[in-house]
């Protein structure tokens, strides 16, 4: 396979772990969710709390997500990837809240390593909210 289509495939791999997000998000799906992770990952969340390994991530989510309550609907897009070698790709997200009393954004910034197997996992992630104004 060419570099660019090794290339376009990563980048379709890449967007089905961004919309992997959305959907265990929605879902409430703890399990889904941390299987994106890989074991050393480090998470920002949007209100600025780090955890640092796997562990730390899923006592985290595994106590938050299934009591998140939110009253419209989340929504996640890659809006920009850029590989910095083959198998480190960085990945810039738009994540929209839509509700009864207008969308708020998040804006996401995935750092994402492939694995040996292909499968290609959250390594680094920062989630910041934007602020209008």
């Amino acid at each position: 396979m060419s570099r660019m289509n090794t290339e376009t495939a990563d980048i379709k791999a890449i967007e089905q772990v961004v919309t992997t997000v959305e959907r265990t998000q929605r879902a409430k799906d703890v399990e889904g969710f941390l299987a994106l992770f890989h074991p050393d990952a480090l998470w920002t969340t949007g209100h600025g709390k780090v955890l640092i390994g796997f562990d730390a991530i899923a006592e985290f989510t595994r106590t938050v997500l299934p009591t998140a309550s939110w009253d419209g609907e989340v929504t996640y897009e890659a809006v920009y990837t850029q590989f910095l070698r083959p198998d480190v790709a960085v990945v810039k997200v738009r994540q929209i809240y839509h509700s009864a009393e207008g969308d708020t954004e998040g804006a996401p910034l995935y750092v994402m390593t492939r694995q040996a197997d292909g499968r290609w996992l959250l390594q680094a992630c920062q989630n910041t909210e934007v602020r209008v104004g």
